[in-house]
């Protein structure tokens, strides 16, 4: 959820400040209901895929033959039964996706400990090292507690980045604001200055 500094200056400080102060809170509240969070997350997953569901199908009919139509319509039944089966089943789907976290987070480190051993010579990142082993270690963590964890991860993971974009943004508003006020001032000095 990154965001530049010219994306918040062209939008109102107000709204941006806004937008800042409810990722903030939304992400106190994933963190502190991690189960609520994590089956928002899988809700909101299994909303998208029938969504996608219903395109591919729309999608389907769009197309010319019947191998292919046949093909997409049933690519577009398993999304529709995927997403409907995530919603009637969230616990299934926080467990799965907790398992997929474990191993991203476990690549990830593997891979950001190998680039830095490979470019340690042209580049010592302390960072990219201090990442993977921050990467591996949560993805350790993860998988040697799953699935008994499995309800909390996801929620307090998803709370926490949102929380921390929140204080991103908030300060990145801010600042825009204080930019915005600076230059006004000088604009309006420099037309007393003309008088």
């Amino acid at each position: 959820m990154s965001i530049s500094m010219g994306e918040i200056s062209q939008r109102s400080p107000k709204s941006s400040l806004i937008l800042a102060i409810i990722l903030i809170v939304l992400g106190l509240l994933a963190i502190t209901l991690p189960t609520a969070g994590s089956i928002g997350v899988v809700k909101v997953l299994a909303w998208l895929i029938i969504f996608d569901g219903f395109a591919q199908l729309v999608h389907a009919f769009q197309s010319e033959g019947v191998g292919r139509v046949a093909w997409k319509v049933i690519v577009s039944i398993l999304y529709l039964a995927a997403g409907v089966y995530l919603l009637a089943n969230p616990l299934l789907g926080i467990t799965g996706l907790t398992l997929l976290l474990a191993i991203f987070f476990f690549a990830e480190g593997v891979i950001d400990l190998i680039a830095f051993f490979v470019t340690r010579r042209h580049d010592r990142s302390v960072w990219q090292l201090l990442h993977g082993i921050l990467s591996l270690g949560l993805g350790l963590i993860i998988w040697n507690k799953w699935p008994s964890d499995s309800l909390w991860v996801i929620g307090t993971i998803v709370g926490i980045s949102m929380f921390m974009s929140g204080f991103s943004r908030l300060f990145m508003a801010l600042e825009a604001r204080r930019h915005a006020r600076h230059v006004s001032d000088r604009h309006l000095a420099g037309g007393f200055h003309a008088h």
